[in-house]
């Protein structure tokens, strides 16, 4: 009698792709709707990746996008997975946490339905 040997894997498999939670994309798209809302964007994308996940927010669809949102697991215990990139591909704001990490986006909003 023959015993099989199967070898314990030593770190859990990555996932082939990153992707945002339900809660997260729930986050993004309320926010993206009242950027709609408002007339500041007409258009998003999505994109996932092997190491990161990103939404885009676009005033025009030929256009750069005005905002990008990226989440990369692997700087979770760095300076957070979260990223807030401007128009020009400019860092806004970095975190932890998600709804920090919106917060420059918000108080735009916010400036806009007040004029």
């Amino acid at each position: 009698m023959s015993a099989t040997v199967t070898p314990f894997p030593l770190h859990a498999a990555r996932p082939a792709q990153v992707g945002f939670e339900r809660e997260e994309l729930q986050r993004i798209l309320d926010l993206y709707g009242r950027m709609v809302a408002a007339g500041l964007w007409r258009d998003y994308a999505m994109d996932f990746g092997k190491d990161a996940a990103s939404f885009c927010g676009f005033r025009r669809a030929a256009e750069r996008p005005e905002a990008r949102i990226e989440k990369r697991p692997a700087l979770r215990a760095k300076q957070g997975m979260w990223t807030l990139y401007g128009e020009g591909g400019q860092v806004l704001k970095r975190g932890h946490e998600l709804p920090g990490v919106l917060a420059p986006m918000e108080r735009r909003l916010m400036k806009a339905v007040e004029s």
